[in-house]
């Protein structure tokens, strides 16, 4: 373990090294728990979610570090400028969660193919993960999709987060609350942010809107199904 922890930080001078070495990480940790296999395939469904942001924030233009991984928190890009407006927010925000479905649908076809348990259960996992993001809450990516619809959907995040809090109580959650508590109470109140943030079309609001239902409406339906098929 203290090997590891070295790595971690000498790793940190190269975003490569990185990205690589805390991927690394990850699948160590996992992997003394889940097996090595699974660790992998679980870490590999996570890059290709954060590639997805990564791609996306390249693509407007914006300035953005790899992907760093933490065990047990999962990974995250940072974004070395602020989005210009609500839908570079929004666009950078769906591309996480598109990315890591078509991700997770590639395995699980290849899992019916192999008939595979071990390769089912990361396509449910990685189902999962990516719904969960899906919470409308900032900073998960439903966060960020659903304030171009209208900030006021992530008060329906807060009983979500609640319940799976007392279902399934995890310090994560914890986090996520803090996090998410200044931006529910004042909105408004980052002065980063330029005039005319929020405003966008009508067009564009029902654009995310379907994306992100439909989205959410599949993994939901992914999820269950595998989660059924697991257990029997």
């Amino acid at each position: 373990m203290k090997l590891l922890v070295f790595l971690f930080y000498a790793l940190k001078s190269s975003k490569f090294l990185l990205t690589g070495g805390t991927m690394l990480l990850s699948m160590v940790t996992y992997a003394f728990i889940f097996g090595w296999q699974y660790a992998v395939g679980f870490v590999l469904l996570i890059f290709c979610h954060e590639m997805g942001h990564f791609l996306a924030a390249r693509q407007r233009g914006l300035n953005v570090g790899a992907p760093t991984f933490i065990p047990f928190v999962g990974a995250w890009i940072q974004l070395k400028d602020l989005p210009h407006d609500v839908e570079t927010e929004a666009y950078v925000g769906l591309a996480g969660p598109v990315a890591g479905t078509i991700a997770s649908l590639a395995v699980y076809f290849l899992a019916r193919d192999q008939q595979s348990g071990l390769l089912m259960a990361l396509a449910y996992s990685g189902m999962m993960l990516n719904l969960f993001n899906l919470i409308p809450l900032s900073p998960l990516d439903g966060g960020r999709i659903t304030a171009i619809i209208s900030p006021k959907m992530w008060w329906i995040g807060v009983p979500i987060l609640g319940g799976l809090f007392l279902f399934h109580p995890s310090p994560m959650l914890l986090l996520i609350a803090v996090l998410a508590l200044p931006q529910l109470l004042n909105r408004r109140a980052d002065l980063d942010r330029p005039a005319g943030y929020y405003t966008v079309s009508l067009n564009k609001r029902v654009e995310y809107a379907v994306w992100y239902l439909g989205l959410t409406l599949l993994l939901a339906s992914m999820s269950y199904s595998l989660h059924q098929h697991l257990r029997a």
